[in-house]
């Protein structure tokens, strides 16, 4: 079966219907076409015969507008719907009668023979016919003015139905950030056509037109927020706010693609201390703009007033020094990102407000009995799960009221797993046809049976009771490749996100809610159990609250959990029973069995159960029962009390949410609502349309923008290092030889790559080429501004924008080009632009052991921090190595002192000094008045571990274990 051309209507039900030539054809609501062929052939088995073949469509945005316009207009004006198909009707009349006519007389004059004027019946057929063709004339030229008329009227409505069809394309976007949020088509239709019902009528056409849109955007936000999650609303809001603006020709497209992008040019320095070298160089990139002339010079000359704005607590509130304050709102938006990109997201939040309204900054969450009105046989509740949150409270108590419970048999809880597979779909058939309740928790864990619960369900919802209801729980899973809830289930379901408050104080007081004054009153050593427990209870708080603050907080997620906090509170009393005679505290047994049992069974890592291991020797000191135990700054230990004091004493005496409860420097909180901020311009520039047409005022089309992307690469890609050239240079192959050859043949490999991947995908671009779906990745990626997959596995890793990283590329080859002229160690060494550090360090004790001919496994490797910058050195100490490009992320190095010092507010990762690095006997290493600290290629940490070096410190390594404070090789 060959189909040429479809063109669709959307599909607003589970199934609609098209017709293709004389055929009529099912489409379903997952955008699918449903051909249905049957064979006759007897050489084919009979499960062949029969078929049924999906074909994907797209449903576009001027269809669905035309679409929700008519049901706008029907609701609206059904006189003009109904003169509108009665013209159709009209028309197609016309045609008909005129094709009859035409038909009819060439079929006589056919048929004449001789002169056919003397025919005089065929004369009065031509003169009837004539006449009939003038007045059908005239007819549909009145028909073209009255339609004209009526497409007039139909067109003041038209802001709402292209308001809907924007909104629906937004939301239906929504599954690029979260598999989870699935809307269908046909869900949208409902809130769209309630909204419509609810909005507050008005005899002024205009009037009336401007309440249903803002109607239908504010219920379309109800409806999606509610099933989002605290993270993502603000992306869905500002992703919203924008799209509105950009279609409304508010705001400039090229200052938003500007915004989103942040284009930053390097600097090494900045001239105003209050401004960081990576601020200033995005400060220098904005001046470059047409409307942001002079922006660098106002700074430099006015800094006392730039300094106030940069240094206040929330700067979005402070009006912007001289003329810049006349700036636009998303002019505003591209200066506070360059000044403080750590509040973009209260700044986004400002420009949402103002953009669209207080109401959706300040939405109050739905109840869920209001929620549970838009539910029905055929619409399910859909529970998006997280941890330490029981959303089915709601479910009960609202069942109660209204007659369903498990004791009168109507409502059917089955928690999903263990085979209950079956019993669920006996159930759900009966509670369709009894109209009963049904609660199915954990679908995630039954992957396999899903597509045919998402079946079951669609079939039971047809001819079911009224009163049925049908209630999911599930949790979303860690990344899109682990998604497993189909489509069909979501996308009609009405989901509800329940999240947990966060924060110390929240979280000390969920942790103490897991026992009572009997758990307090149960140990006959009262008085040590007491204060023991309350450590334990913020030791637990603390390890689940850090984990907010990335990888500076845990180099892994790990799921800690209320079941070891109550086990280790057990612990904690057989420990102290145990030992009532001796009257002693087995102070190191119980750090053992909760850092490395309880807790520390979940953990993988061997600094972050340093870390674990160090909170415990923090807590868990007999301080305590003196009531000089800290337990953070400002933060006594409480006294001994009963259950219900310590939950006063939370509430009266824990300081206000910030870092330093946990250890961390403030600083801790900035660099995480800054990475909060640029995973939010992130995720709306992946959102942003990437068709091939031009969008309104945007300068380029996305094709255009990734050939010119791909032109730029591939005019500045250096050429590959010839091997056979450098490696005959010398007959030498000593460590740091070694190393140099093996940095060339890594980066012609990925020299290789990209230049072998964007020819390509030119050629692709070009036509010549079929587009494969690795060259679409490609192509994506260019266009996000993100290093391609296919590179980055070739790489050093980084969590820089393409820009940024391809620069850093350029940097490493001038490096390897210096380093190759002579295979001379450089005078320093850039660590930071070497694929494999490790084998660079390496090649620093092994020539050092060489030379001194030391056991390699019994040397250690050395730092000493320089004052010094790269540029003070002309030549390589006489062994070991000076390396540079190194950052303190957590604290700063202390020139002066040569020590770890407090960090500078706002400076997140200040760069280190030259480091001199060589190898010592590992027995005379100076320990002594050290941190053990590890260094990581990138923020990220974890697998990035590049090695350990040991820093002067005067204050005890405890402090800066806390704080997480580690070197960078790339920020």
């Amino acid at each position: 079966m060959r189909i040429h051309a479809v063109k669709l209507g959307p599909c607003l039900t589970s199934k609609g219907y098209i017709r293709i030539g004389d055929k009529e054809c099912e489409y379903n609501r997952n955008f699918q076409l449903i051909i249905h062929t049957k064979l006759d052939n007897p050489h084919f088995p009979p499960e062949l015969q029969a078929q049924t073949t999906l074909i994907n469509f797209t449903v576009t945005p001027v269809g669905l507008e035309e679409q929700l316009l008519g049901q706008v207009v029907s609701r609206e004006r059904p006189d003009l719907e109904a003169l509108k198909m009665e013209l159709t009707t009209q028309q197609n009349h016309f045609k008909i009668e005129l094709k009859r006519l035409e038909d009819d007389l060439l079929s006589r004059l056919s048929a004449a023979h001789g002169n056919f004027l003397g025919d005089i019946s065929l004369v009065e057929q031509l003169e009837n016919a004539k006449s009939t063709a003038a007045h059908i004339q005239y007819k549909v030229v009145e028909a073209r003015e009255n339609e004209t008329e009526i497409n007039e009227a139909r067109e003041l409505y038209r802001p709402a139905a292209e308001r809907a069809s924007l909104l629906f394309f937004i939301i239906n976007d929504l599954s690029k950030i979260n598999p989870m949020y699935q809307f269908s088509l046909k869900a949208f239709n409902s809130v769209f056509n309630k909204a419509m019902e609810r909005a507050e009528w008005d005899e002024d056409v205009r009037t009336r037109v401007q309440t249903l849109t803002e109607t239908i955007t504010y219920s379309v936000f109800l409806y999606c927020s509610q099933g989002l999650f605290e993270r993502d609303k603000l992306t869905f809001l500002s992703h919203t706010a924008f799209q509105i603006l950009l279609k409304q020709g508010l705001i400039d497209a090229q200052e938003f693609d500007f915004l989103l992008r942040f284009h930053v040019e390097a600097c090494k320095v900045s001239p105003v201390s209050f401004l960081s070298p990576h601020a200033w160089g995005a400060i220098k990139t904005i001046s470059t703009m047409e409307d942001f002339n002079g922006l660098d010079k106002d700074i430099e000359s006015s800094p006392k007033r730039w300094r106030k704005i940069v240094e206040s607590s929330c700067p979005e509130k402070e009006r912007l020094p001289q003329d810049w304050k006349n700036k636009s709102s998303l002019q505003k938006l591209i200066i506070f990102r360059a000044l403080r990109p750590d509040r973009i997201t209260y700044t986004l939040r400002n420009f949402v407000e103002e953009a669209m309204g207080t109401k959706y900054v300040d939405a109050a969450r739905l109840e869920f009995n209001q929620l549970y009105e838009d539910s029905g046989p055929s619409t399910p509740v859909f529970f998006i799960l997280s941890p330490g949150v029981d959303p089915l409270k709601d479910v009960e108590k609202l069942g109660l009221k209204l007659g369903f419970s498990i004791e009168q048999g109507t409502l059917h809880n089955i928690s999903l797993g263990q085979g209950q597979e079956e019993v669920a779909e006996r159930v759900l058939s009966n509670a369709s046809k009894l109209g009963h309740w049904v609660i199915l928790q954990n679908v995630h864990l039954v992957a396999r049976w899903l597509p045919s619960l998402d079946a079951l369900l669609e079939t039971a919802a047809v001819d079911s009771h009224p009163n049925y209801r049908v209630f999911i729980t599930g949790e979303p899973a860690p990344s899109p490749e682990q998604h497993v809830i189909p489509r069909g289930i979501l996308d009609n379901a009405i989901k509800i996100t329940n999240e947990p408050p966060t924060g110390m104080n929240a979280s000390l007081h969920a942790a103490l809610n897991n026992f009572s004054q009997d758990t307090l009153d149960m140990c006959s050593r009262e008085q040590e159990f007491n204060s023991m427990f309350f450590s334990v209870c913020f030791f637990h708080a603390s390890v689940t609250e850090r984990r907010k603050f990335g990888p500076q907080g845990w180099n892994h997620n790990y799921p800690f959990s209320t079941g070891d906090l109550t086990i280790s509170a057990s612990i904690l009393y057989n420990y102290l029973e145990a030992n009532t005679k001796s009257m002693q505290v087995p102070w190191e047994d119980l750090c053992y069995l909760f850092g490395e049992i309880m807790y520390g069974g979940h953990i993988t890592d061997g600094w972050d159960r340093r870390l674990c291991k160090t909170y415990l020797q923090e807590f868990m000191h007999p301080k305590m029962f003196e009531g000089e135990l800290f337990l953070s700054p400002g933060f006594l230990s409480p006294p001994f009390m009963d259950y219900s004091g310590y939950h006063s004493y939370i509430d009266e005496h824990v300081p206000s949410e910030n870092p330093t409860l946990y250890g961390l420097h403030p600083n801790a909180e900035l660099e995480c609502l800054t990475v909060t901020s640029d995973n939010l311009l992130q995720t709306l520039l992946e959102l942003q349309p990437q068709d091939s047409s031009r969008e309104e005022g945007a300068a380029q089309s996305s094709e255009e923008k990734v050939k010119s992307v791909i032109q730029d690469i591939l005019e500045k890609l250096p050429e590959e290092y010839n091997m056979a050239e450098i490696t005959t240079k010398t007959t030498e192959r000593t460590p740091y030889i070694l190393v140099c050859f093996q940095e060339c043949e890594c980066m012609n490999l990925l020299l290789a790559e990209i230049r072998k991947s964007l020819n390509v995908l030119d050629l692709g671009l070009k036509g010549e080429l079929t587009i494969s779906s690795s060259m679409e990745t490609l192509q994506s990626a260019l266009f996000n501004d993100s290093v391609p997959d296919s590179w980055a596995r070739l790489a050093y890793p980084s969590t820089k924008t393409l820009a940024q990283w391809f620069n850093d590329l350029m940097c490493s080859c001038r490096e390897l080009d210096s380093w190759t002229q002579d295979l001379v160690l450089p005078a320093v060494v850039w660590l930071s632009g070497l694929f494999n550090p490790q084998s660079f360090l390496t090649a620093v004790l092994q020539s050092i052991a060489r030379k001194n001919q030391w056991a390699l496994d019994k040397v250690s490797l050395t730092v000493d921090v320089t004052k010094k910058t790269k540029d003070d050195f002309g030549h390589p100490p006489r062994e070991g190595a000076y390396i540079h490009g190194l950052f303190m992320e957590g604290a700063r190095w202390d020139t002066q002192s040569g020590v770890i010092s407090e960090a500078v507010m706002r400076d997140l990762t200040p760069a280190m000094p030259v480091l001199y690095v060589r190898a010592v006997p590992a027995d005379e290493q100076e320990l002594k008045n050290t941190y053990e600290c590890p260094v990581y290629c990138t923020k990220q940490r974890g697998s990035t571990y590049v090695w350990t070096l040991h820093l002067r410190t005067k204050q005890p390594p405890a402090k800066w274990i806390l704080a997480g404070v580690a070197l960078l090789l790339s920020v």
